[in-house]
């Protein structure tokens, strides 16, 4: 696997993390009355959701792989026409200038232990269709063909590196970066900048030969 696609995965993994979500939400619902560490064990749980989601994604590519590649073929192109889509989807958003009230969410009224703030991380992105379809249309193409299971599974590490990398300070500095995450101006600039990047991919996904 080339620096080039770790990079071009990470980028498209960090655009991923940054786009208003449900993790935002939970992390907003769960420090103000649980603290950082619950925080934190929010983000863990979110990390070990995307491993969940990576081994499906593996083996299950691998097993595609030696039994058809037209079937793989398909799948790329599924994939492409998913970035695409989000992609677009994302460009309307930004130009209608839709608010988007995802962070706009009272904190919890009761207390999370460790444990709790850690399974309501792991079920909100085990759960989470927009996680399911990143991991399925959209990793693979990152994945060359014949690479080992252990560079794929550095794929998915990143994405929990770069998700621990946003999501931290958001934890430890909540009150100022919430309000900069609220900021209409910024959403809309960080999905115009989604968009963008999206289809991109998807357009040179498309035209890949596998």
């Amino acid at each position: 696997m080339t620096s080039s696609t770790i990079l071009a995965f990470a980028a498209m993994a960090a655009l991923l993390i940054m786009s208003p979500g449900p993790n935002g939400v939970l992390i907003a619902k769960t420090v103000p009355t649980s603290g950082k560490a619950a925080g934190f064990a929010n983000i863990a749980g979110f990390a070990t959701a995307f491993f969940m989601h990576g081994t499906f994604a593996i083996f299950g590519l691998s097993v595609l792989v030696l039994q058809s590649a037209n079937l793989f073929l398909a799948v790329k192109l599924v994939g492409a026409v998913y970035l695409i889509w989000i992609g677009v989807k994302a460009l309307i958003e930004a130009l209608r200038g839709r608010p988007a009230d995802v962070l706009k969410v009272a904190p919890a009224r009761n207390p999370r232990t460790l444990a709790k703030a850690f399974g309501e991380g792991f079920l909100t992105n085990a759960l989470n269709p927009k996680v399911a379809m990143f991991y399925i249309a959209a990793f693979p193409q990152f994945v060359p063909h014949g690479s080992s299971p252990l560079s794929a599974f550095m794929l998915v590490a990143v994405h929990a590196l770069l998700n621990m990398l946003w999501f931290g300070p958001m934890v430890l500095l909540f009150e100022r970066l919430s309000k900069v995450a609220r900021s209409g101006r910024v959403q809309r600039a960080v999905k115009a900048l989604t968009g963008a990047v999206f289809v991109g991919f998807g357009i040179k996904l498309a035209t890949l030969r596998t």
